[in-house]
Formats: C-alpha cells, structure tokens, sequence
C-alpha cells in the first residue's frame, strides 16, 4: 500500500469515514463563511461547533485527523489537565472525552475563542474549569495580540504586558496560581501553546512548580522561547523529544 493511501487510511480511521468525507468537504470548500458547521469524531463525545471561514478546522485538523495529543494515552485516567491557550476547545473536549476521570482546567484569552470554548466543553460540566485570561509568569494586565509570525487568525492570538496606566485587555494567571486554586497537589498534564509567552512563563518563578508537574506538551515559538523552556525544564528534570511541532517532556527525577 502507498504511504499517502494509508495516510489517508489513519485519518479515516481517527475520525470515522463519514465524520471524514464531512471534513474533507468543508475543509475544501472554506464554507460556510462566517457561519458556523460542526465536526466530529470518534476521537470526542460530542459534535464540536466551527466558525466558517476560522482557523478552527485546522485546528481541529491537528488535534483529531494528524492526533498530535496522541501521546496522552498512556497517562492516568484521573487528575488535574491544564490546558493553556485552549482556543475554540477543541483540545479541551479531546482530554475530556480520552481520560473520563480527569478535570481540565481551560485558559483562554481571547473573547471570540472563549465563548466557543464555553459552547464546545459546556457538556463536560463540572469536570471542565474554564477561565478567561492570559497565562504569563505572574499577576499583571496584558494587551491581547496579534501573536509575531502567526497569520493573524483565532489560533495566533498572544498577550503581551501592559505599560503602567494602560488599561488591560485581560488579566494573567500564572500556572502556579491555577494550581493552587484547584484541589489537586499535582498537574498529570499541562499543555501549552500560548504563542509565545511561553518565554516569560518558564523564564522566570517556573521552578516553583515545574516539580509539581509530571508531564508537558508544548508548541514553542521561535528560539528564544525554546532557550528559556528548556533551560527550565532540564534543570527540573524533565526529559524531552520533539515530535511534529510539539516537544513533550516528562518528569523522569
């Protein structure tokens, strides 16, 4: 068999073979603009809602058709998720539906993609925690960005800091706060993918709780950023591979 018909194969296997034909089409048709559709998978209990015309269907391309969060099937089925930059909640309703006995808590910045967040995990209950804010080193108010070197759709949002006096967009958490305010001593699994505030989230106060983390998936954006989170997390004592565009690491002292 050619490599691009078992390609092909995987996919249809991820998402089902009429969930598959309904994202092909859509996927190349662009349609509807500025309405919405839904798409599904085997991969997730519940139909997830889109915005035409978005980055939502490769977003969704990524965590259900390519399974780049393949890799959590060996974690436990209880715990504590911490998904950052959780956009349209797609990667939240992925964790939710793969490990039944887990809590995720969703951080999210942007309006447009928390509200459909809100809509894609409202069926998880309480099970999802769901927090409109940006994740960054410590509390402060932050401007909501077009991220450097994204294409300015929903996926490519990021936060940076607000001058003194200048009002904030939206406020920051830090990922030792979430964890405090949650009832769980450890987070089984952080994800990140914040469009770059990852260099200020692991340069500075990450080895407060890097110990308190056993595993982490995270999308780095450029070489500073990679700098500073590798430096944290080898001095941690994590252990990381790269694989597609995500870097996994796991806490291995």
């Amino acid at each position: 068999m050619s490599v691009p018909g078992k390609k092909y194969l995987d996919r249809i296997e991820n998402l089902g073979f009429a969930n598959f034909l309904h994202y092909m089409a859509h996927k190349k048709t662009g349609l509807p603009h500025g309405g919405e559709f839904e798409l599904r998978s085997r991969l997730v209990d519940q139909p997830l809602v889109c915005r035409g015309g978005s980055s939502d269907i490769d977003v969704f391309k990524h965590i259900f058709v390519l399974r780049e969060y393949a890799g959590i099937a060996d974690l436990p089925t209880s715990g504590l998720i911490i998904d950052c930059g959780a956009n349209a909640g797609f990667s939240t309703a992925y964790f939710l539906s793969q490990l039944p006995g887990v809590h995720v808590i969703a951080v999210e910045p942007d309006p447009g993609n928390f509200r459909m967040l809100e809509r894609n995990t409202a069926a998880f209950g309480d099970r999802c925690t769901r927090i409109r804010a940006g994740v960054w080193s410590e509390p402060g108010g932050l401007r909501i960005v077009d991220a450097p070197g994204g294409d300015g759709r929903e996926w490519a949002r990021g936060v940076e800091v607000v001058a003194p006096g200048e009002p904030a967009d939206i406020q920051a958490v830090s990922i030792d706060m979430l964890l405090e305010q949650s009832a769980y001593e450890r987070i089984a699994f952080l994800k990140v993918d914040i469009e770059g505030a990852e260099q200020a989230v692991f340069s500075q106060g990450a080895e407060a709780w890097l110990d308190r983390v056993d595993r982490i998936a995270i999308e780095l954006h450029g070489d500073a950023c990679a700098a500073a989170y590798h430096k944290a997390v080898d001095a941690a004592g994590f252990e990381s591979v790269d694989v597609g565009g995500l870097t996994f690491s796991r806490l291995t002292d």
